[in-house]
């Protein structure tokens, strides 16, 4: 891991430059505006693109390989990666090479269930409970 912005190619011709996905990159994506209109319904499918654009909004900042119908380059906007990440190999990609990483390091800290919201209201119990004994008295 580094904390330079870094060249990811994502698909042939397509290479994006990125920063790291930090703590602050990830808490700003998780109250980005764009959740908001999500409900407890929502497929998980339209959470991960969602949270992936919000993402990617935060840490793209510099693209080749991206154009308009007659192959003049497009410069980034919000906008621009929002419909970037809609076309299916393009999100595929981002998620593995560019969020990929973040997540496997993420999952073996954190052995809670993941949350949208970032709190646990939505975790499931997975403790046992101890049973009831009389406390004991230590030696000594």
């Amino acid at each position: 891991m580094t904390t330079d912005a870094r060249w990811v190619d994502l698909l042939p011709g397509l290479r994006l430059v990125v920063w790291p996905v930090t703590t602050t990159i990830m808490a700003a994506a998780r109250a980005d505006a764009a959740l908001d209109d999500l409900d407890d319904s929502s497929p998980k499918e339209m959470l991960a693109v969602t949270m992936a654009q919000a993402v990617a909004r935060r840490i793209v900042v510099d693209w080749t390989g991206v154009g308009d119908g007659d192959g003049n380059p497009l410069p980034v906007t919000p906008e621009g990666i929002d419909a970037l990440l809609n076309i299916w190999p393009v999100f595929e990609a981002f998620q593995d090479k560019v969020l990929g990483p973040y997540l496997v390091l993420d999952a073996e800290k954190n052995v809670s269930a993941p949350s949208r919201n970032g709190i646990s209201t939505g975790a499931t119990d997975i403790a046992q409970p101890a049973p009831d004994a009389a406390p004991t008295a230590l030696p000594g």
